[in-house]
């Protein structure tokens, strides 16, 4: 992983890393020039090369939910050491950096926030995944000094297909301690209601300003009856669908937004010193792919379950 002190290192001759704008388990995250088509976009970079962290990138990059309020990677990339997703770039922090900076959000802006996140994990749902991992830090935000936040669900690296045994590691939990529903934590198969629980747990904090570990009683509140319905521990009694959690909240009484603006954190891309191929091939990506292939193969044999 190229430190922020060198030169800007160009991966499979297309994506020219600028600057580290976050960090999680499976790598880093960088804002970085994709000199194929002269965007910038956000670049995953994978850390150490294991088998297993090969298979989540390799099922993260499979993610293919196109929709406004969903971001999701659309291509990757390899050269030598370096394994990449690329992304569609979301400047404005995400819904953590909100309460952190403002505490509290007044019901309104909650609300406009939540029926985004409804929107895309119906997308999501839709397309057969559950996305497991609902929470403040994966709620991205456009920047918007002015008007209505936009908020973007992302970090698939632990999305499954529904009820699918070949992703879930039984007891194990897989998920974010304190937003998992109560049969998540315990191992249970990836269903969307899961992603509903955790929804209510983001309500929580937004209306409260509190983790989940410091939330007791839903107050008395606007959206308390959305709340109540999504953090039922029986699944069975829990609202099942994206769909009719967004009905519940279109038919509650709130107030108008105050949609406090959402600033570009990122500010101005570096400048740094373009390069391009002239035409030719780019033989070290294509051999540095082709090396991966092998590898990446291996993993989905061993994840899906095939054998040699």
């Amino acid at each position: 992983m190229p430190p922020a002190s060198r030169a800007p290192a160009v991966v499979a001759g297309r994506y020219r890393l600028l600057d580290q704008v976050g960090a999680g388990g499976m790598g880093s995250v960088w804002r970085a020039y994709d000199e194929r088509t002269g965007h910038h976009v956000a670049v995953k970079v994978l850390g150490q090369h294991s088998a297993a962290l090969l298979a989540r990138f390799v099922r993260e990059q499979a993610i293919r939910v196109r929709h406004p309020h969903v971001v999701a990677p659309h291509g990757w990339a390899a050269e030598d050491d370096l394994v990449v997703l690329a992304m569609e770039l979301v400047t404005g922090g995400s819904v953590a950096d909100l309460l952190r900076e403002r505490g509290p959000l007044d019901a309104g802006t909650a609300g406009v926030l939540l029926e985004q996140l409804l929107l895309g994990l119906g997308a999501v749902h839709a397309a057969g995944l559950v996305h497991r991992d609902v929470k403040p830090a994966n709620l991205l935000l456009e920047a918007t000094p002015h008007g209505a936040p936009h908020l973007r669900l992302g970090d698939f690296g632990v999305a499954a297909p529904v009820a699918d045994r070949r992703f879930t590691t039984v007891p194990g939990a897989i998920g974010t301690d304190g937003y998992m529903a109560p049969e998540q934590a315990h191992g249970a198969l990836p269903e969307p209601s899961q992603d509903l629980y955790a929804v209510g747990r983001v309500a929580l904090e937004m209306v409260t300003g509190l983790r989940p570990s410091r939330q007791h009683d839903v107050p008395s509140h606007p959206l308390r009856p959305l709340v109540d319905r999504l953090l039922v521990a029986d699944p069975a009694q829990r609202l099942a669908t994206a769909d009719a959690a967004l009905r519940l909240l279109r038919r509650l009484d709130l107030p108008e937004p105050l949609c406090p603006p959402v600033p570009d954190r990122l500010g101005p891309a570096p400048r740094g010193r373009r390069t391009t191929s002239g035409g030719g091939v780019d033989w070290l990506g294509w051999l540095a792919v082709a090396g991966l292939v092998g590898v990446v193969a291996g993993c989905l044999c061993l994840l899906l379950g095939w054998s040699p």
